[in-house]
């Protein structure tokens, strides 16, 4: 598959924001106070890199629509934190709202990208990814709910 400039430059994009996602997740995951914040964040960072393999993959010229293939993240939450104030609820919200704000980065690039490429497999999967990114912002606003981090 030949692509364009502007393709190839959107998926260089694509692939270092998943680079970034993967290290950030990966970097808060080891930094979380919460038992099931760093399992949310460890299967998260798990995803990107499936999204990264995907762009490289579409990259080499393969369009299949590999991404996520079995990795299951957790979906409820149980309250770690009450409404009360303590450092470690302090730090896990920073690191929820540190990914949050990227998720919504990754989401809107993915929004942009979908529009730019010929090829309909790759537009697919570009929006099959994009869907998992407002997934992966919905997980952690769930969480963010659930220990009184957001109003």
């Amino acid at each position: 598959m030949q692509f364009t400039q502007k393709e190839k430059d959107l998926l260089k994009d694509m692939k270092d924001e998943e680079q970034l996602c993967i290290d950030k997740y990966t970097r808060h995951a080891e930094s979380a106070h919460d038992a099931q914040l760093k399992n949310l964040f460890s299967c998260i960072a798990q995803v990107e890199r499936e999204h990264l393999n995907t762009l490289t993959s579409i990259e080499s010229g393969s369009t299949s629509q590999g991404s996520s293939g079995g990795t299951s993240c957790p979906t409820t939450f149980s309250a770690t934190y009450s409404t009360s104030e303590t450092p470690e609820k302090k730090d896990d919200c920073f690191l929820c709202s540190d990914l949050l704000a990227g998720e919504k980065h990754a989401s809107h690039l993915y929004d942009t990208c979908v529009f730019e490429f010929s090829d309909a497999n790759v537009r697919n999967t570009i929006n099959h990814i994009q869907k998992e990114e407002q997934n992966h912002g919905k997980m952690i606003y769930d969480y963010m709910k659930t220990n009184s981090m957001y109003s």
